[in-house]
């Protein structure tokens, strides 16, 4: 029982179920790389690293953030500030996890391997910029994208543009909903010198920039729709996903955290989902396996 708890205190700290955020693009970008389905052994080997690798990055930001989130009411209950879990612990964690996402990387093609370290890189390296720069939402939304951009050379060993295009709309998407997210700390980054676009440009500003995020990143999205070539299924999920931006914006209310919750989180991870389920089901219905 005691094992269990541990288990459930490390996967709460890592927020596993957040991995429903980039893992749909990164399995459509995996199949419309492949044009299928890939061999299980490959399918095994990505699954692996990209969860290696986000959980790794969630632990070690909760270790380098423990400072600021025990004096931050808001988060204060997270826990490492609540000594569920110790700060040794969960830098072992991350540890652990990026030694697996490597190890998973090597097995997957050199090219994987050889841009592994630029990835680590910015797993750890996003934790710190919301000390010196408000584009910190951006480089989170880039750290997230490397989930589809790595499934795509995974599959062809290559680099070429098209996972440039998905990875772009992945990092303006995530980066558009954590300034709507990062509205709910404008006083206490303030307070503690911490660079956010919330803090730095105001909550009014911050929503409009938030939505024009959204907006590039449909766009880009859209764009894929011609550069893949995909059917009339992908652009009817393109419209659900405009609709599901329309309705996080309008949720937004100051001080309103159960709604911005829903907004910055469940809807999103809705977005992700649709966005997988059109894409496969166009790629299906055209022949694509």
């Amino acid at each position: 029982m005691a094992l269990k708890n541990k288990i459930r205190s490390y996967g709460e700290l890592v927020m596993f179920s957040h991995s429903l955020f980039s893992l749909p693009f990164a399995l459509i970008a995996m199949i419309w790389a492949a044009d299928g389905f890939p061999q299980p052994r490959l399918i095994a080997l990505i699954l692996i690293a990209l969860l290696a690798g986000r959980n790794g990055a969630n632990a070690i930001n909760r270790v380098i953030d423990a400072s600021y989130d025990k004096k931050n009411p808001r988060v204060a209950h997270r826990h490492i500030p609540q000594k569920i879990v110790s700060e040794k612990e969960a830098l072992l964690l991350s540890i652990i996890l990026f030694i697996v996402f490597i190890v998973a990387a090597y097995m997957i093609n050199p090219l994987c391997f050889y841009l592994s370290p630029v990835a680590l890189t910015l797993f750890i390296a996003y934790s710190y910029t919301k000390r010196f720069t408000w584009a910190c939402h951006l480089i989170l939304g880039m750290t997230c994208a490397g989930a589809p951009f790595g499934a795509w050379i995974a599959v062809t060993g290559s680099l070429s543009y098209e996972p440039f295009l998905i990875s772009a709309a992945v990092a303006f998407w995530i980066g558009g909903f954590d300034v709507l997210y990062g509205t709910q700390d404008i006083s206490f980054d303030r307070k503690e010198g911490l660079y956010s676009i919330p803090a730095y440009f105001g909550y009014e500003n911050s929503l409009k920039i938030a939505a024009f995020f959204h907006i590039i990143s449909w766009m880009i999205l859209f764009l894929i729709y011609f550069v893949l070539n995909n059917g009339y299924i992908y652009l009817a999920g393109l419209l659900v996903i405009a609709l599901l931006f329309a309705i996080e914006h309008k949720l937004v209310r100051p001080g309103n955290v159960k709604l911005m919750n829903w907004a910055s989180y469940h809807i999103n991870q809705i977005v992700s989902v649709t966005f997988f389920l059109f894409s496969f089901l166009d790629f299906w219905l055209r022949g694509g396996f």
